[in-house]
């Protein structure tokens, strides 16, 4: 091999990779460390970025909307605003909703709270009446008589004497988390709107950082792939809302035909939890059923089989068809992507992996099709049913075809 500029170069990337491998493999927990440092202090921009893209979605709605503005700047303006302003009264209607419900819920439950302990003592009293041998076994196994109260009341007092300096600093401690939980918020806010008011400019400079550094090949499948990327989340993100508001609909529809408590409240829990792919509005369905139970237990337990019959007309056909459809993936892999996801990240895993899984299954179709175009593969042999294949017939047509040695052997002996 030449020594030259070029091939001492790619020696030189080669080492430097080979050691940077070893270092990763031998130091992990110091890798680890890093990320995380570099994670936290990107977090608000990253988090940014996140809600950036999420509000494009309605944004670029409302911007298609005002098209007969001439001026770019007053349409990106306007439509900015009017999208932060859909966005707060979306909010504002869910709070408004859920906040007094919320309320009502809550008096009524510390209302019913005295009797439902009160049915509990009773039916206790009544069994350990009933079954006189378990009085007396809790009787002679606890020494109530012999405990040494006001020595417990000095090591209670103790144990809370010294703990109010854990207390206070924990405290402070809190304050503090909450005071850069609000910073890093206002940040991420301001970062969004940055970005949701430059996308075009920012898309640009990305553009031409990419192709200053990769081949034009590359870069060319690289921003294919992120546009292709980039309408599939956008998809995903639409109809994971629209099949939220499908299924508290069907809550809100269902539950007051079978006399149920609470409603409202329980359908806008469900539409929240609902947002998580598959698994959310279980979440909603434990808490509803909690509500009810304080209320009645026999509705809570009709109210739990109204949900699973519910759960499986979303789960079987409102959503592999709103959510599969929009992403183009099907039923069965969205249930795999869900399951996968969420082992992997849990919940951000869950809605992450649906997208990211339609744009890899979108990419090996599109692989698969020109690997079956450049083999010449025949069309029958691809139908649901394929045609039966002939072995005996194949076998004789390869003994029958001559090969490129026997015609020249042919061509010598003439």
């Amino acid at each position: 091999m030449e020594l030259n500029s070029k091939n001492l170069r790619r020696i030189f990337l080669g080492v430097a990779g080979c050691i940077v491998l070893y270092w990763l493999l031998h130091e992990t927990e110091r890798l680890m460390q890093i990320l995380g440092t570099i994670t936290g202090i990107l977090s608000p921009f990253i988090v940014g970025a996140a809600l950036a893209f999420v509000l494009n979605v309605p944004m670029r709605g409302i911007e298609h909307l005002l098209k007969k503005i001439s001026k770019r700047g007053i349409r990106r303006a306007l439509a900015l605003v009017l999208t932060l302003i859909a966005v707060l009264l979306v909010l504002y209607g869910a709070f408004a909703l859920l906040i007094p419900q919320l309320r009502e819920t809550i008096e009524s439950i510390a209302a019913q709270l005295p009797v439902f302990f009160g049915n509990v003592q009773e039916s206790i009293t009544k069994y350990l009446e009933e079954n006189p041998e378990l009085l007396e076994w809790v009787s002679e196994n606890t020494n109530f008589h012999n405990l040494n109260w006001s020595e417990l009341v000095q090591n209670a007092v103790s144990i809370v004497t010294d703990s109010l300096g854990n207390i206070m600093s924990m405290t402070i401690s809190a304050v503090i988390t909450l005071g850069m939980g609000i910073f890093n918020a206002i940040l991420s806010l301001v970062f969004a709107l940055y970005c949701l008011a430059r996308k075009e400019i920012l898309a640009r400079q990305g553009r031409r950082l990419l192709y200053s550094f990769l081949p034009e090949h590359a870069c060319d499948e690289i921003i294919r792939v992120l546009r292709m990327t980039n309408t599939t989340f956008s998809k995903f993100i639409s109809s994971q809302c629209l099949e939220a508001v499908i299924l508290a609909v069907m809550f809100a529809i269902t539950m007051p035909i079978f006399g149920m408590p609470y409603v409202a409240l329980v359908s806008v829990i469900i539409a929240v939890t609902a947002l998580v792919p598959i698994v959310g509005a279980f979440v909603g369905c434990i808490i509803g059923a909690f509500f009810i139970l304080i209320v009645d237990p026999v509705l809570a337990f009709w109210f739990i089989l109204l949900f699973l019959a519910l759960q499986q007309i979303e789960g079987n056909l409102i959503y592999p068809r709103v959510v599969g459809s929009s992403v183009g993936l099907p039923g069965m892999w969205v249930l795999v992507a869900v399951a996968i996801g969420g082992d992997l990240m849990g919940v951000g895993g869950m809605l992450l992996m649906i997208p990211v899984a339609s744009v890899l299954y979108a990419l090996a179709r599109e692989f698969t099709d020109k690997r079956l175009e450049d083999r010449q593969i025949p069309v029958d042999k691809l139908q649901d049913h394929p045609v039966m294949i002939d072995w005996q017939k194949v076998k004789r047509k390869k003994k029958t075809k001559p090969t490129q040695q026997d015609d020249t052997v042919q061509e010598d002996k003439e």
